[in-house]
């Protein structure tokens, strides 16, 4: 089945470039996905398309308002769903959010601009909002291309081979190891002899514990989402002589 996503933007070109380049293109050439994007400004009935006004309350900036957003989401055949806004206050996107909708037939995004939306957009045709970070951008376009590219990867045929997405960091709640290529040696730095021996299990467990290193001394707010370090991880750590941080000791 190819995914969906509808994207609604004063700036459908930005999206529409980005997309058709690198992953996400070669995706779309391979049907692992499709984008519909949407001019909301076209949906404006006055002559000077007005899709924003100044704020009731006062206050700086503009805010977009309703109608023009609305209708483009009602006028829609085959409008992907859920529709999400992207907006500072939602849901922190996360890996796990990437894998809910990448289960989906599709989803809509709508990018914001200015002072953001009329709240009442937010209240009757918004399903739910998601940020992308504690930040704040112009506009929702680069957001939504990254949500974009964050659940197409996890496709079918999203990445051409679906073996590279499996252990990259946060599939398995963990930061990705250390990944070394040609030449062996570098400016007097040598790839790990282990990574050349050949032994593929050992290089499993290596990797495994380098996961678990890096996640700890990084994040470990990852590590106590996952209740702690079972034994067998820790034995693991122990064996391959990587120190734990004092927070996780004891």
């Amino acid at each position: 089945m190819t995914l969906r996503v509808d994207v609604l933007s004063l700036f459908p070109e930005a999206v529409r470039a980005y997309a058709d380049t690198s992953v996400l293109g070669r995706a779309r050439e391979r049907d692992v996905w499709q984008l519909v994007v949407h001019d909301f400004r076209e949906a404006t009935g006055d002559v000077h398309r007005s899709v924003d006004d100044t704020p009731y309350g006062g206050g700086a900036g503009m805010v977009l308002t309703p109608e023009p957003i609305a209708r483009t989401l009602e006028d829609t055949p085959g409008l992907a769903r859920p529709v999400i806004a992207l907006t500072p206050s939602g849901t922190p996107f996360s890996h796990a959010v990437a894998t809910r909708l990448a289960q989906l037939g599709g989803f809509t995004l709508l990018c914001g601009r200015y002072e953001g939306f009329d709240q009442r957009i937010l209240d009757t045709v918004v399903d739910e909002e998601v940020s992308l970070g504690d930040f704040v951008l112009a506009g929702g376009e680069l957001a939504a291309l990254c949500i974009i590219e964050a659940v197409v990867r996890l496709l079918p045929g999203g990445l051409g081979n679906d073996e590279s997405s499996v252990e990259e960091s946060f599939g398995a709640g963990l930061l990705e190891y250390p990944q070394y290529t040609k030449p062996a040696t570098w400016r007097g730095r040598e790839v790990p002899a282990l990574l050349r021996s050949g032994n593929h299990a050992a290089i499993a467990r290596w990797r495994r514990a380098q996961a678990l290193r890096l996640t700890i001394e990084r994040r470990p707010d990852l590590i106590e989402r996952r209740g702690g370090l079972s034994a067998q991880e820790r034995e693991l750590l122990e064996e391959m002589g990587v120190v734990e941080s004092p927070a996780q000791n004891g």
